[in-house]
Order: structure tokens, then C-alpha cells, then sequence
């Protein structure tokens, strides 16, 4: 019994350290967000995969609110829950009424930015980078190692341009 109290200490510990380590970084480069335009596309991506040599994201759209717009949102849809929380929880809101997937093509040399992700397998490791700028390759890798944090529970922000994704912006949420 008292293994498993220490266990669970040091697992608190190691999480506590992760949690104030994380809130720590980025003060060199504060959260932006990223401008909707017509050509992006907010999603969770359920899947990656190569398709006759091209990687192909399956994905779901999402609509994606930050600050006064995500306030308004939660207010629209849930009028009680915004009273008395006072605004969207954590200052974004998501809408995902429709959960079709869709099938974008990604540019061989498609930009991608992460802000937190597993950098060595251990929870110092994931710290908080903004637009982090990794490989289309390095980015596969992140997406499938789910061991630390699983990275589809993340939306992403899909630049479309002449039917393929050119840029993928992983859109942190605290």
C-alpha cells in the first residue's frame, strides 16, 4: 500500500511540475490567434495516412470561437451555463454539430506549426512553443505517438489552396 502512495505522489508531482512548467513558456512569444479566412478550416483530425504517395488528412470540421465571438456562441446556445459562468469557459467555444469527415490532399511541402507536443517522451518534454515549426514528416511522427497526450484532441487550423492543405496550425486550448 504504501508503493502505491508513493507512486501516486510522484505521479502528482510529475504532473504539477508539467502543468507549471507549461504556463511558464511562451513569454518571448505570446498566443496568437489565427485568422478565419475562406481558405481555412478549423477540424479535428481523426486520421493520417499515405494514399498513392501523397499523405491525405481525414478530418472533422469544426467551428471554432475565441474571446467575444466564442461568448457570444455559448450565450446563443446555452443561454443558462453562459449567465452564470459569465462567458465561453477558457475564452474559446466549439460547435460541432456535423461530424462527417472529409478527405484533404497535403502539399508534399505543407508548412506546420505545433504549439505542445511530446518532444521526448517525457512530461518536462512537452512544453508550451508557439508556431513551433516542425516537418511534414516530424508531424506524422507526432501524430501517432499517443503515449504522453493523444494529438488528435487538438483542432488544427487547414490552409486549402488549390485543393490540397499548404499549411497546418495545431491550435492549442488550455
Amino acid at each position: 500500500m504504501k508503493k502505491l502512495t508513493l507512486f501516486a505522489t510522484l505521479m502528482i508531482v510529475a504532473l504539477l511540475s508539467f502543468v507549471t512548467s507549461a504556463s511558464a513558456v511562451g513569454t518571448d512569444k505570446e498566443y496568437t490567434p489565427v485568422p478565419p479566412s475562406e481558405d481555412t478550416v478549423t477540424a479535428y483530425i481523426t486520421s493520417l495516412h499515405n494514399e498513392n504517395g501523397h499523405v491525405v488528412i481525414q478530418a472533422d470540421p469544426i467551428e471554432w470561437y475565441e474571446g467575444a465571438a466564442a461568448d457570444q456562441k455559448f450565450m446563443e446556445r446555452d443561454k443558462e451555463a453562459a449567465e452564470e459562468l459569465g462567458g465561453a469557459p477558457d475564452g474559446y467555444y466549439i460547435i460541432n454539430d456535423d461530424h462527417t469527415l472529409q478527405s484533404y490532399n497535403v502539399a508534399p511541402d505543407a508548412k506546420v506549426l505545433m504549439q505542445l507536443y511530446d518532444h521526448d517522451g517525457t512530461y518536462e518534454g512537452m512544453q508550451i512553443n508557439w508556431n513551433e515549426p516542425v516537418s511534414l514528416d516530424k508531424y506524422l511522427a507526432i501524430m501517432s505517438n499517443d503515449k504522453l497526450m493523444d494529438m488528435k484532441n487538438f483542432p488544427y487550423h487547414l490552409t486549402v489552396q488549390d485543393g490540397k492543405v499548404v499549411k497546418i496550425v495545431q491550435q492549442y486550448i488550455p
